[in-house]
C-alpha cells in the first residue's frame, strides 16, 4: 500500500502561502490505481488521469445550473462511498478513499473513521459539466436522524441510495418521510448491484410497495451480483459497459454504444419493453407528454426523441409524482457518472422550488442557518443557505430568532473539513460563515431589522390585511427544524470540580452543534444530566468531550426517559399570601386538569380559561399564569418526568394589585402540582419500532429472546434469503441488546430501533419502577 497525500491543486499564479493559509491537507491511504489509456472506443466522463481540480476553480454559474442535493439512505447502503466516487469522477480528489480504511473525504471525524459510519453531515461543493453541485452526505443511523432533518430543510433535491440486496430498510422509510415532509424531489440509486443476492427486480418492487411511490426505470442492469458489468440507458437505448483491467480500476473508462438487437436479443427486447412502459407511465402523469404520444408519435413510440422523454421525466420528478430509478455499484466505480448526469438533468435548481416567503423579501437577503461547527481557531462556523439576496464578508446581518445584529467576518466554501475563502455568496448556494456568535440551527438571517419589518408588513398585506400577532407573522417568515425529544439520559461528571466550568463550556458548544443533545441540571442532586437519542449518540458525545476538549468525564448508568400523564379529571385550589417589604403578594388560584385523548402526544398542556376569567386578565398576568402551568408540567409529581397529554382550565383567579408575576407563577405551579396528584399519575414508557434482519437458522432464537423482552411481533417478512422481524418493544428492555443479538446469531443479524410512541406501564411494572427509583430494589 502506498501513502499518498490527498491534494487539491491551487493555481500556479497563487503563492504557496495562499494554500497554507486557507486549506489544510491530510495524508490518506489508498492502493495504487492503474490507469487505462484512452482509445477510440473508450470514453472518459471526467478529467484526465492525474489532473486534480482546484477548489478555487469551482464555477459560479447562473442559479438555474446549481443543484443543492443530499445523499440519504439506511445505514451501510453506500452513501459515503457514492459521495467519494462523485468527487473522484468530477476531478476534485486524486485518490479513491474507502470507508473501511477510514480515509474518505466526508467521514473526517475520528469517531466516524473508527466505526466506519457517518455521524454528522458533511458538505462538499464541486462542479460537473458546467453545473455546480452543493452536496451534503447525511448519516444513516437512527440516533442522528436530526442531522438528516436539518439538511433536508435547506436542500432542493435528494438521492436516495438503496442496497440492491435489501431494498427498502427501516431507516430508508424514516428519511423518505422526512423528504416527503419538506416536499423534496428525489431520484433512487440502487447501489451494490455487484453484491451477492443483489436483485434489481426485488429492490424496485420494495420501493413500489413500501414507499408507495411510482418508480420510473431509467436504467436496466447488465447482469446482477458477480455478473454485473454495466447498464443500459432505457431512454437512449445506449449500453454502458465497464471493463476493469484490475480490482483497483477507477471506473473512469468504459465503453458506451447503442444497443443493437444483434448484440443481445433478449436484453434488447427487455429494454424495448422497459422503454414502452416508461413512456406509458410518464404519459399518464404528464399531460404535455401525453399529447405528444397520442398525436405526433402515436404510430411508433420508438420515434419519440430522447430529449422529449427526458424533459417529461424531469417535469414528473419535480412534481413529485414519480421517482427515477438508476443502478450501479459505487464501490466498484460503476454507474456513478450516469448518476451525476441524472442529478443535473432531473433534480431541481433553486429557482425551480417555490418558497412563499421569497415574495416578501424581494431581492433582500434571506438565509437560513442550518448547522453549526466549532473550530478551535476561528470559533463557531455557521452553515447557511441563501434563498435571496447575496452575502459578502465583513457585512452586518440581522438574526430574526435572536433579535440581534451580528457581523460576519469571512465566507468559506466547504469541502468536508477543509475550506477556502470566497468573496461573495449568491442566491441558491450553501456556504460557511465565520463571526456569527449567536446564530444556531433554524435561525433566519436577513439583511437588517428594517428588512425583517418590511417583509412582515408585506406578509400582513398579502394575508388580506388581517391583524396578526407578531408570533403569527414570525411563523409565516421562519421555518426552523423540528427536534425530536431524547429517549435516553445519564449523569455526567468531570474528574474534579475544578474542571466543571470546562465541562459546561464543552457541553454548551456541543449543544449548539447538535440540537438533539439536551443538557440539564438535576435539582435534587445538582448533577449534570446528559439527554440523547440513543446509546451510540451519548457514547459519541462522551468520546468527543474526551478527545476534543481533553476532559476525562464519568458517565452514570444509562436511564430511560419516561413520561407521566393523568388518569382522571381533578380540581385543586391554592392560596398564596406573603408580604415582602411593604408589598403584599396575594393569589388565589383554582385549576382543573383533564386527560387529553389525541393521536399525537405532546408535553405542552392545552390551557383554557373559564367564562369571565380571560376578560379580566391583562396579557402580562396571562403569560405568568401559563408560565406557571407549563413549568409544573416539565417535572411530574411522581418521578419528575415531563407530563404529557393534559388539558388545563383556569376556573378562577384572584390577585392583589401589588402581586408580582413571579409570585403568581409560583402559586399557579403549586396549584397545578396539587391537581396532578389528585388526578392520579400514570407512568408512560417509550415504545420502539424494532426491525431485525436475521437468517432463517437463527430466527427462532431471536424470536424467543424478543418474547422475554415484552416484544410484540407484528409481522415477519422475507428479504431474499433472510427474514425481517418487525416488532414493537419497550426501550427499557433493549439495553445492551446489540451484544445479546450478536451472540445469539453468531454476529450475522442486524437491527434498527426507532421511537414509535409512549405507552402506559401496567401496575406491576410501574410499582417495580417506583421501587427501583427509590432505591428499594
Amino acid at each position: 500500500m502506498l501513502r499518498i497525500t490527498r491534494k487539491f491543486s491551487v493555481n500556479t499564479l497563487k503563492s504557496s502561502s495562499l494554500c497554507s493559509e486557507h486549506m489544510c491537507f491530510r495524508s490518506t491511504k489508498m492502493g495504487a490505481i492503474s490507469v487505462v489509456q484512452q482509445n477510440c472506443c473508450l470514453r472518459s466522463y471526467s478529467s484526465k488521469p492525474g489532473d486534480v481540480k482546484s477548489l478555487h476553480s469551482i464555477i459560479n454559474p447562473h442559479i438555474s445550473r446549481i443543484r443543492n442535493i443530499g445523499i440519504m439512505a439506511h445505514i451501510d447502503a453506500g452513501k459515503t462511498t457514492t459521495t467519494e466516487r462523485m468527487l473522484y469522477c468530477s476531478g476534485y480528489i486524486r485518490t479513491l478513499g474507502d470507508v473501511d480504511d477510514g480515509d474518505t473525504v466526508t467521514d473526517f471525524m475520528v469517531q466516524e473513521r473508527e466505526r466506519g459510519i457517518t455521524i454528522q453531515s458533511a458538505a462538499v461543493t464541486f462542479d460537473w459539466k458546467d453545473y455546480r453541485i452543493n452536496l451534503i452526505d447525511t448519516p444513516g443511523h437512527v440516533d442522528f436522524t436530526v442531522e438528516v432533518e436539518r439538511c433536508l430543510r435547506v436542500l432542493d433535491g435528494a438521492v436516495a441510495v438503496f442496497d440492491a440486496s435489501a431494498g427498502v430498510e427501516a431507516q430508508t422509510l424514516t428519511v423518505w418521510r422526512q423528504a416527503d415532509k419538506h416536499q423534496i424531489p428525489r431520484i433512487c440509486f440502487l447501489n451494490k448491484m455487484d453484491k451477492s443476492r443483489a436483485s434489481f427486480t426485488y429492490a424496485v418492487e420494495s420501493i413500489k410497495q413500501k414507499l408507495k411511490t411510482k418508480p420510473l426505470l431509467l436504467q436496466l442492469p447488465i447482469g446482477e451480483a458477480k455478473t454485473f458489468r454495466g447498464l443500459v440507458d432505457v431512454v437512449t437505448k445506449e449500453q454502458i459497459i465497464w471493463k476493469p483491467t484490475s480490482d483497483l480500476d477507477d471506473g473512469k473508462n468504459f465503453e458506451q454504444k447503442l444497443l443493437l438487437e444483434a448484440d443481445d436479443p433478449n436484453l434488447f427486447q427487455e429494454v424495448q419493453d422497459a422503454r414502452n412502459t416508461l413512456i406509458e407511465q410518464v404519459a399518464d402523469l404528464d399531460d404535455e407528454f401525453a399529447e405528444l404520444v397520442l398525436g405526433e408519435y402515436s404510430e411508433n413510440l420508438d420515434l419519440i426523441p430522447a430529449d422529449k422523454l427526458q424533459s417529461a421525466v424531469r417535469r414528473v420528478t419535480l412534481a413529485q409524482k414519480a421517482v427515477p430509478v438508476l443502478c450501479g455499484s459505487a464501490l466498484k466505480n460503476k454507474g456513478v457518472q450516469p448518476l451525476l448526469d441524472a442529478v443535473t438533468m432531473y433534480l431541481p435548481a433553486p429557482n425551480e422550488r417555490s418558497y412563499e416567503f421569497l415574495q416578501w423579501y424581494k431581492d433582500d437577503l434571506c438565509a437560513l442557518a442550518f448547522k453549526v461547527l466549532h473550530d478551535k481557531c476561528r470559533g463557531p462556523l455557521v452553515f447557511i443557505r441563501v434563498y435571496s439576496g447575496s452575502l459578502k464578508p465583513q457585512s452586518a446581518v440581522y438574526n430574526i430568532n435572536k433579535s440581534c445584529t451580528e457581523r460576519m467576518s469571512r465566507l468559506l466554501l466547504p469541502f468536508a473539513d477543509q475550506q477556502i475563502e470566497i468573496p461573495s455568496l449568491m442566491p441558491g448556494n450553501i456556504a460557511l460563515t465565520v463571526g456569527l456568535k449567536q446564530s444556531a440551527t433554524g435561525d433566519t438571517i436577513v439583511l437588517s431589522k428594517a428588512s425583517a419589518v418590511a417583509a412582515a408588513r408585506r406578509a400582513r398585506r398579502d394575508a388580506g390585511g388581517e391583524k396578526r400577532s407578531s408570533s403569527n407573522i414570525e411563523s409565516l417568515l421562519l421555518a426552523g427544524v423540528e427536534i425530536p425529544d431524547p429517549v435516553f439520559f445519564c449523569t455526567i461528571e468531570p474528574p474534579s470540580m475544578a474542571r466543571q466550568q470546562d465541562l459546561d463550556n464543552a457541553l454548551s458548544c456541543l449543544q449548539r452543534e447538535d440540537p438533539s443533545l439536551k443538557v440539564k441540571l438535576d435539582p435534587d442532586t445538582g448533577q449534570t444530566v446528559l439527554c440523547g437519542m440513543g446509546e451510540l449518540h451519548i457514547e459519541i458525545i462522551h468520546d468527543r468531550i474526551k478527545r476534543e476538549y481533553g476532559i476525562e468525564t464519568y458517565l452514570g448508568p444509562l436511564q430511560i426517559a419516561y413520561r407521566e400523564t393523568i388518569l382522571n379529571a381533578a380540581q385543586a385550589t391554592d392560596v398564596l399570601d406573603k408580604t415582602v417589604g411593604d408589598k403584599r403578594h396575594f393569589v388565589t388560584a383554582e385549576l382543573e386538569v383533564r386527560p387529553r385523548s389525541g393521536e399525537r402526544a405532546t408535553t405542552k398542556p392545552a390551557i383554557e380559561y373559564a367564562v369571565g376569567v380571560i376578560e379580566e386578565l391583562p396579557k402580562e398576568v396571562q403569560g405568568a399564569v401559563e408560565n406557571g402551568i407549563t413549568n409544573s408540567c416539565i417535572q411530574g409529581p411522581l418521578l419528575g418526568f415531563p407530563v404529557q397529554d393534559i388539558d388545563v382550565t383556569v376556573q378562577s383567579l384572584t390577585l392583589h394589585p401589588d402581586t408580582s408575576h413571579t409570585m403568581l407563577s409560583a402559586c399557579v405551579s403549586r396549584c397545578m402540582q396539587k391537581a396532578l396528584k389528585k388526578a392520579g399519575i400514570q407512568i408512560l414508557e417509550p415504545l420502539m419500532n424494532l426491525e431485525i434482519t436475521v437468517s432463517e437458522d437463527h430466527l427462532s432464537a431471536a424470536l424467543a429472546d424478543l418474547a422475554q423482552r415484552r416484544g410484540n411481533v407484528q409481522e415477519i417478512q422475507s428479504r431474499q434469503d433472510n427474514r425481517v422481524v418487525v416488532a414493537t418493544v419497550p426501550l427499557a428492555e433493549m439495553m445492551g441488546y446489540s451484544t445479546v443479538l450478536r451472540s445469539l446469531t453468531s454476529g450475522s443479524a442486524t437491527f434498527t430501533l426507532e421511537l414509535a410512541s409512549y405507552q402506559a406501564l401496567n401496575s406491576q411494572e410501574q410499582s417495580a419502577l417506583l421501587q427501583r427509583r427509590m432505591g428499594l430494589v
